[in-house]
């Protein structure tokens, strides 16, 4: 008795393909594989796969069937199923389609050199695009300076306000606890030597030098350049930017410059009175704790510090303010798409910020140190 096996043919002008006989491991076995392998002509209605004279069907002649669908799609031509077929027909199809896509390979995982290399190259194409960024800021703010009356006073005074007079109190609270943590500290250690009287110059040197510039730069970019980058870039997919430029008004003048010129002046004034704060801390603590009366610490202050202290503390605040500036702005106006990336442009401003002002107070170190301040 012959084997049953398979059978394929087409009738191009009805655009069938036709399926006969058995399409199982043992009917396809005999058949011949150039056969099974040709394709009818290109047919731009597509084609209809008429399984009515299909006897038996497995999981190979499924494949086989998946094979010849795939290859008439890949010619970009439609491949329909035919009203009579055998009943598993389409869960063997099915499942023959599953498999294959859970065969397909999976995009390889990037090696360490290769994740090092792309944050290397995005890294440094972001700090091109901050320089590119801080040249327009410039370009727009060296005409406005040599002409003060174009410069926006308005909006300067308001950032001067938000910046500045609302920052006060989260500021001079700060200053007071970090002075009064330095004398208390520090105070126990100068008891044991009977050295009391120099709780003076630690608490004023550090405060004015160092804690004062630092805590003051470190509050204003978490509390006023995470405001602006999130104002900007709000600003920025809400399209707001856009109908300025398309009014003919420049977002740098508009928006960055009297941000820019609002912290630099308020910066140094937010310092000093860091200082003042600290120091009354750390005062008030050496009179009630170790016994250096209020009156005798202010007497000492003038002897015990040089003029030098409060100018190198002064100095960096306004370094402080360009950075915290340029990388708020900077980010806002990078800002595309949904609100998710306003958050993390946030986030990015308060992290970048703090950590470019500690290493530029780093740099104010060792630069102080060189020149003998």
């Amino acid at each position: 008795m012959q084997p049953p096996t398979a059978g394929l043919d087409w009738d191009e002008d009805r655009g069938l393909i036709l399926c006969s006989g058995d399409w199982t491991s043992t009917g396809l076995a005999a058949f011949n594989r150039r056969t099974l392998q040709a394709l009818p002509p290109k047919r731009s209605q597509g084609w209809t796969l008429d399984a009515s004279g299909m006897t038996r069907l497995d999981l190979t002649g499924a494949r086989q069937l998946h094979r010849l669908q795939e290859r008439l799609e890949a010619r970009g031509e439609m491949v329909l199923l035919g009203a009579e077929r055998p009943d598993q027909m389409d869960g063997l199809l099915a499942f023959t389609r599953q498999a294959v896509s859970e065969r397909q390979p999976q995009p390889r995982a990037p090696g360490l050199l290769e994740r090092i290399g792309r944050d290397t190259v995005g890294r440094l194409q972001q700090s091109g695009a901050f320089l590119s960024f801080i040249g327009e800021i410039t370009l727009e703010a060296l005409p406005r300076l040599l002409r003060p009356w174009t410069i926006r006073w308005k909006q300067l005074a308001a950032e001067i306000q938000k910046a500045g007079v609302q920052a006060l109190p989260i500021i001079g609270l700060l200053a007071f606890l970090v002075g009064l943590v330095i004398a208390y500290q520090g105070g126990e250690t100068l008891e044991r030597y009977g050295a009391n009287i120099f709780l003076v110059e630690l608490i004023s040197v550090t405060m004015l030098r160092e804690m004062a510039p630092l805590l003051t730069a470190i509050v204003v970019a978490g509390r006023t350049g995470s405001s602006w980058a999130a104002q900007l870039g709000t600003m920025k997919i809400t399209e707001e930017i856009d109908a300025l430029r398309t009014l003919g008004i420049s977002p740098y003048d508009m928006l960055i410059l009297p941000r820019l010129m609002a912290l630099i002046v308020v910066l140094p004034l937010l310092t000093i009175y860091a200082d003042v704060l600290g120091i009354v801390g750390g005062m008030l603590v050496a009179d009630l704790m170790f016994g250096l009366p209020t009156h005798e610490f202010i007497n000492r202050l003038p002897e015990a510090i040089a003029a030098s202290h409060l100018w190198v503390g002064i100095i960096k605040a306004p370094v402080f303010a360009l950075i915290i500036v340029g990388i708020a702005c900077f980010q806002g106006m990078r800002v595309q798409g949904s609100a998710e990336s306003v958050g993390r442009a946030t986030t990015v401003t308060v992290v970048q910020a703090i950590f470019l002002v500690i290493v530029a107070d780093a740099v104010f170190s060792i630069l102080f140190n060189l020149v003998g301040l």
